[in-house]
């Protein structure tokens, strides 16, 4: 089944927490820190590989998480890093920030491997807390967390050259004479339900890929049909195929017929319609009426658009449509869809802003978080008694708690709460 969308989370891994450990070696009573520092979180890693061509694995799997960092261990023992997560997706993939859409990353070249989140970084243990005046500090780092964030990954196929055109003029028929791909073919519309990918030869060592897209309809380009569902798979060609029923059989006027499948084009993206077309009058075999194969013809050569005449059905005029695709995409440049976001500027702008949030809830206590909060208690681990409470409260008296607390209302003697600590206000 051809999956080219899906909405998943990925989870960087949490950093390992550093231990507050003491020696205890025989005949030394009172030994000194030896807490060890905590692995680093896993990361997660994106990889494109031209063997994976859905994202149908996504839709039973929404969550994609590394592993954590261990925690440090007694006599400076460092925790284990955690694993990466290495995940791979097809060739053409996009992946966007659920919430705004933005594009954060696009995987366009098979083995392409790219850091997505990085982990928590590892605590450190109490060692490194020691100093002249603190000889048996009794906290250390937590590992910090690791990043999670939900995306959509949308697949657009990596193709050389597109091929549209109403349905029913040929083109599943086309890409099976050229190319190694198989798509069905029938006397009905949408035949091909799934965009197909072929690999045409030219020579020994030189080749392009196809894409084969369903025929298009009036209002492709807002849904009508499965017009929109897969114009946007052709956005990266570099060169577009436009096959036109130039026979008449169906009742069908070739110009009326590329005015409408251009105007779709247009519509749906400038850049689409912008791209370079090859047009292709096929079934020549069954025109009764040469004078509207010249009356195509005129149209086009007013535009300075070349036309091909070809006989899909018996193999007729297609060599020279090869040679020309092959020879055009040496000259063109593939250049990215859209520009990339960064990952870090995203998470930045969703971080706490406030240094300070102080609310008096119903009980008349006042609740204290914020950035500098959070980030402390984020930051480290406390073996909670007297002395790490005191030091705790010094460290955000310091950064103005004191000052913030005021300017809330609080006087002597109001009740207070930090986390998990509740205490009297004196200044």
């Amino acid at each position: 089944m051809f999956i080219d969308e899906a909405v998943v989370t990925f989870e960087s891994g949490r950093g390992g927490g550093g231990a507050a450990t003491f020696r205890r070696e025989k005949f030394v009573q009172f030994g000194g820190p030896s807490g060890g520092d905590g692995g680093d979180g896993g990361d997660v890693i994106l990889e494109a590989d031209i063997n994976i061509n859905t994202l149908i694995d996504f839709r039973y799997q929404k969550k994609y998480s590394a592993d954590s960092g261990s925690k440090g261990a007694r006599n400076r023992m460092h925790g284990k890093s955690g694993k990466a997560r290495i995940i791979k997706v097809p060739v053409g993939t996009m992946i966007r920030d659920f919430e705004t859409k933005k594009l954060l990353m696009d995987l366009s070249e098979h083995g392409e491997k790219r850091l997505f989140l990085e982990g928590g970084q590892g605590g450190l243990g109490n060692f490194h807390f020691k100093n002249s005046t603190r000889k048996a500090p009794m906290l250390a780092q937590s590992g910090m967390p690791g990043k999670e964030l939900k995306v959509k990954l949308e697949l657009k196929l990596l193709a050389d050259v597109a091929l549209v055109g109403y349905p029913n003029v040929g083109k599943s028929s086309l890409i099976n004479k050229i190319s190694s791909a198989k798509s069905k073919v029938g006397n009905y519309h949408f035949t091909t339900i799934d965009p197909k990918l072929g690999v045409v030869k030219v020579e020994e060592e030189k080749s392009f890929v196809i894409a084969d897209i369903p025929g298009l309809i009036d209002g492709a380009h807002e849904g009508v049909g499965l017009g929109y569902k897969f114009l946007r798979h052709i956005e990266r060609c570099k060169i577009i195929y436009h096959l036109v029923d130039v026979s008449g059989i169906e009742g069908r006027d070739p110009i009326d017929d590329f005015e409408k499948i251009n105007a779709e084009l247009k519509n749906f993206s400038e850049k689409l319609y912008s791209k370079k077309q090859i047009v292709l009058a096929n079934k020549m075999d069954l025109l009764n009426d040469e004078a509207r194969y010249e009356k195509f013809k005129e149209y086009l050569d007013e535009k300075g658009i070349e036309l091909y005449p070809v006989s899909v059905l018996l193999g007729k005029g297609l060599k020279p449509i090869i040679y020309k695709a092959y020879e055009e995409l040496k000259t063109i440049e593939r250049l990215p869809l859209e520009e990339e976001n960064s990952i870090e500027d995203l998470f930045e702008s969703r971080m706490i802003k406030e240094d300070w949030i102080i609310v008096k809830d119903e009980h008349g206590v006042y609740e204290v978080g914020g950035r500098i909060v959070s980030g402390l208690i984020e930051k480290y681990i406390f073996k909670m008694n007297e002395d790490t409470i005191a030091n705790f409260l010094r460290i955000l008296r310091n950064n103005g708690l004191e000052k913030e607390l005021r300017k809330a209302g609080a006087i002597d003697g109001d009740s207070v709460r930090i986390a998990e600590i509740e205490f009297d206000f004196i200044e």
